[in-house]
């Protein structure tokens, strides 16, 4: 009982220890790892080994899957690229798992010592990230000697020997087998590692650590499919064919290797392991055997799964399965913001047509579109609480604060955008008035400054240029000041007893006033960049003129 114990605990620390790399490598390298992805998007070539460089980095051709899934999804990467890179991905995991069937017993001390003292140290920087990755690459290589000393006994003990025996060579069982570990362990690559460990203490006969290795390609597929089955059509399509390629390999495998059983007495012929040997040789044949067809592929999938009409107060660039790699999440949450920030635009565009036109159903249907934006607010926040803090950099956190704010403050444009329109409907058009020429000529200076001045913070919010930020920033006074200066000529006119002034004179105020609102939360924008640079002052008054000097 405690030598299957100790297997139980070697097998969980193999599984952990993979765990730990793959989220080390995504904290630190999560926005290098999508462009080396992009880079594959034309080229098969390309594609063949970006898939495969990532995949050996995170370790899982999983999490591949979900990052190439969600490209498909955003309309980054076509369906036949994504298949590519899959297909180098399932290279990738196998050519880790022939890594560490070397013996790196060695190894896995100097790993552990040295990350934990560089993690204790660098827990909030980069080299506590890469620290991390390294204790995960110990746990690995200690776990596997560990699973080797754990099964040593075992191979002594009577029961265990009958349990084998009574164990079927039948391809099904031992398939099934496979996958069900890989979903358990969230591991191929454990589940392959685990199964060499087994053969090499002779608990596993070739067959049988055959079958489980098929099983657990099988089972990455699937793995892959089921983490992703909630998605959008057009983002299962990837994970789909892939799970595809796995069950069209493992079918063809069993028919050789029923047809020529020898084969298998070769596997160790070349000094490499035999179950390891097995894995590789395995997605290295699928792949030159498939990659020409991920075209014809691509286009039953793209025909099975279209992607679904778009809807206008849904998300659309929100991908559920990106929520696992952080730097993948912040990108799919900034690109709903942009979205939500071009139907802001659309309703502050439109005030001037219904203000010039007296177009009431078109302020109706401006209004409307505020549900939108109050929508597409609700589910960005909702989903930016879903990622997790802790596992994103310090510039990450930075950006994740300046989303949220930068959504809030599109919503309460749109409020107010939504009032004023309710406003202009209830005191001009149903009333029949109409602005001075001179009046109107200063509400149009206002609008034409407010588009600028959001084209402006959208670009800021992008890219976060600090001299726009200053830019916004000074327009912010200058709009203030205008203000000010249109509302004393509005006055002006009244004193000299202008007709359509007096009548629309409440709406103007309101107007200009609550224009010069949605400019402050739009330069609000520009807010996080200056602080983040430290060009803010503490406070705006100057203390000298007022007498306030500290004595």
């Amino acid at each position: 009982m405690q030598h299957l114990l100790n297997l139980l605990a070697a097998i969980a620390l193999l599984v952990w220890g993979t765990h730990m790399v793959r989220t080390g490598v995504l904290r630190v390298m999560g926005g290098k790892l999508r462009e080396l992805l992009a880079r594959g998007m034309h080229h098969k070539t390309i594609g063949l080994l970006a898939g495969m460089g990532v995949s050996s980095l995170l370790q899982s051709s999983t999490a591949t899957c979900l990052i190439v899934g969600a490209f498909v999804g955003q309309g980054l990467i076509s369906t036949s690229a994504a298949l590519v890179m899959m297909l180098g991905a399932d290279i990738g995991t196998s050519l880790m798992a022939l890594l560490f069937s070397f013996d790196l017993s060695w190894l896995s001390p100097v790993l552990i010592v040295v990350g934990v003292a560089t993690f204790v140290t660098n827990q909030n920087n980069t080299a506590g990230r890469w620290a991390r990755v390294a204790i995960g690459l110990g746990l690995m290589t200690l776990a596997l000697h560990l699973i080797v000393e754990a099964t040593r006994p075992m191979t002594q003990s009577a029961g265990i020997k009958a349990l084998l025996m009574a164990l079927p060579d039948d391809w099904a069982v031992l398939i099934a087998a496979g996958a069900l570990l890989t979903v358990l362990s969230y591991s191929s690559l454990a589940v392959v590692l685990l199964t060499a460990a087994l053969h090499t203490a002779g608990i596993l006969t070739l067959t049988q650590s055959v079958g489980l290795v098929l099983g657990a390609n099988l089972g990455s597929g699937l793995l892959a499919y089921l983490n992703m089955a909630q998605s959008p059509p057009d983002v299962r399509r990837v994970p789909l064919g892939n799970l595809a390629f796995k069950v069209l390999g493992c079918a063809l495998t069993i028919a050789v290797l029923t047809a020529l059983p020898e084969l298998l007495g070769h596997l160790g012929a070349s000094g490499l392991h035999p179950v390891v040997g097995f894995h590789v040789l395995f997605n290295l044949v699928l792949t030159v055997s498939l990659i020409g067809f991920v075209g014809v592929a691509s286009k039953y999938l793209q025909a099975w799964l279209p992607r679904s009409p778009d809807h206008k107060d849904q998300p659309r660039y929100l991908d559920a399965t990106a929520l696992g790699t952080p730097t993948l999440a912040i990108a799919c949450a900034a690109r709903e913001a942009m979205r939500q920030a071009d139907v802001v635009e659309a309703m502050l565009r439109g005030i001037l047509p219904v203000i010039q036109k007296n177009d009431a159903q078109l302020s109706a249907q401006l209004r409307r579109m505020d549900d939108q934006v109050d929508a597409l607010y609700s589910a960005i926040k909702f989903y930016l609480t879903q990622i997790s803090r802790e596992a994103l950099s310090a510039k990450e956190s930075r950006r994740w604060t300046d989303i949220m704010s930068f959504t809030i403050n599109m919503e309460q444009v749109g409020d107010i955008i939504e009032r004023v329109l309710q406003d202009i409907e209830d005191k001009k058009i149903h009333k029949g008035r109409e602005f001075s020429p001179a009046g109107l000529q200063e509400i149009e200076d206002l609008h034409q400054r407010l588009l600028a001045n959001l084209a402006l913070a959208m670009s800021v919010f992008l890219y976060g240029d600090l001299r726009n930020a200053q830019t916004l920033l000074e327009q912010k006074v200058l709009f203030r000041d205008l203000e000010r200066e249109y509302a004393t000529r509005h006055l002006a006119r009244l004193q000299d007893n202008t007709v359509q002034s007096i009548g629309t004179s409440s709406l103007h105020i309101d107007l200009i006033s609550d224009l010069k609102r949605i400019n402050s939360h739009i330069c609000s924008i520009a807010y996080p960049i200056l602080e983040q640079a430290g060009a803010l002052s503490n406070t705006r008054l100057k203390q000298a003129e007022l007498g306030l000097e500290p004595k």
